[in-house]
């Protein structure tokens, strides 16, 4: 039996399992951005919520990137955690094994396996959620490259300086990984909030322009079709480098098909290759949880 643990930036979501395919639910809790001691609390009491032996294993998925030769996590959207050695620590307070990886890797796996992904040799995960994320899985097996950092399509500075019809100028935000101008800025829910903010002066929670632009507000719409452009040239990038045949989208953007519908004929119409049919489309594991499935996937396929 394995815990299993999705931490983002919003909520840390748990469940137990007896095998890989088999996971009861533990509930969710907030996730504690800047208080480290808090985060580990919450990990530790719904560990010791979860009917398991003592010295069952821990298996966490989780946004950022663990180096792979220095044990650290790089992650922008939980400060708290970002630098320590998270797995020791971790490992420390509950006195079991404890195996860390990528939500984004663990959301690619379980598709690739078991849903949008299926008979698909290359699969590209994409995250759209607090942040914007991504893992690559080739024939069945994650690919992190030196560094852990394969699939991190979310970073570095590729964030266009100006998007819509008429065009509007987009500052290159700040982004919590320390660099300028990454996607994750203006690419997930949080970035749709930052959009709104900079091209309407309105502060509003990313499902209100949802809503809204769902129900035909103008407003909406400017906020939604800048930030499809801004999202739909990188991943066209990751598309034609890595040549996936789906491309999964998780993350809580991910639960409105008519965002994710217009993404794909955006990314369509970019990419080398000519498509008929939808490459971009919603995990089909959302309601299952897929990066509780993956790392479950992992976890014991690091027991055997």
């Amino acid at each position: 039996m394995i815990i299993c643990f999705d931490i983002g930036g919003s909520a840390i979501k748990g469940a137990f399992a007896a095998n890989p395919t088999t996971l009861v639910p533990l509930g969710d809790r907030p996730t504690p951005p800047h208080d480290f001691d808090a985060f580990l609390s919450v990990i530790t009491d719904m560990v010791g919520a979860a009917p398991a032996p003592d010295d069952a294993p821990v298996a966490i998925a989780i946004t950022g990137v663990v180096d792979p030769d220095t044990g650290r996590i790089q992650c922008a959207n939980i400060p708290c955690v970002d630098g320590r050695h998270l797995a020791a620590e971790i490992t420390a307070r509950l006195a079991r094994p404890v195996h860390i990886a990528n939500d984004a890797d663990c959301f690619a796996l379980a598709e690739a396996l078991a849903g949008a992904g299926r008979g698909h040799p290359i699969v590209f995960g994409a995250i759209l959620g607090s942040g914007v994320g991504g893992g690559l899985v080739i024939d069945g097996r994650i690919i992190t490259g030196p560094g852990g950092y394969a699939g991190e399509w979310g970073h570095g500075p590729i964030a266009a300086t100006e998007a819509g019809s008429p065009p509007v100028a987009i500052p290159h935000f700040t982004c919590g990984c320390g660099l300028k101008g990454c996607v994750n800025t203006v690419g997930g829910a949080r970035g749709t909030e930052v959009l709104h903010r900079h091209l309407h002066g309105i502060d509003l929670p990313s499902t209100a322009i949802m809503a809204a632009w769902l129900a035909g507000d103008p407003e909406a719409e400017r906020t939604i079709a800048c930030q499809i452009e801004l999202l739909a040239g990188p991943l066209a990038v990751a598309v034609n480098i890595v040549g996936p045949g789906k491309v999964p989208v998780g993350g809580g953007l991910a639960r409105e098909p008519r965002f994710i519908a217009r993404l794909d004929q955006e990314v369509r119409r970019r990419i080398m290759r000519r498509l008929d049919t939808p490459l971009v489309v919603p995990g089909e594991l959302i309601t299952l949880n897929p990066g509780l499935v993956g790392v479950a996937l992992l976890g014991f396929a690091e027991r055997t």
